[in-house]
């Protein structure tokens, strides 16, 4: 994991450096960095719209009984896709719209339960209290 963890650490941050160059020679420097503060701005807002609805359905089934499971991962993939916004770069934020667009959230919220059931399978998937 943590060599999966190293390498995104170098590969993300060149790629992402590829397409602002390339974006800057298409559309020029200043509507490139207008844009990618652009995103920026309108990742955070749709974040937190779409963080204070996953919030609402996770207390609404909570308070009805149920357990949460679907509905925090929901958060978590806007959690996650809030953070891909925030960065600068176009195919971060690529990814950072999907996991907070609700018709394909779902795509993401299959991976990473999937994710999980698989460590828990294998029984490296630990829960720890702070």
């Amino acid at each position: 994991m943590l060599k999966w963890i190293v390498a995104a650490i170098i590969i993300i941050p060149a790629i992402e450096m590829w397409g602002i160059i390339q974006m800057g020679h298409f559309i020029g420097g200043w509507a490139t960095f207008l844009l990618i503060l652009l995103t920026g701005f309108a990742g955070a807002q749709l974040a937190r719209s779409e963080g204070r609805k996953a919030l609402t359905e996770v207390q609404r089934q909570i308070q009805s009984g149920q357990p949460p499971g679907f509905a925090m991962l929901d958060g978590l993939c806007v959690l996650i896709g809030g953070l891909m916004l925030l960065m600068p770069g176009f195919f971060t934020d690529i990814v950072g719209i999907t996991l907070l667009f609700p018709l394909t959230r779902p795509l993401y919220r299959k991976l990473i339960y999937r994710l999980i059931e698989r460590q828990i399978g294998r029984g490296s998937f630990t829960i720890r209290k702070w």
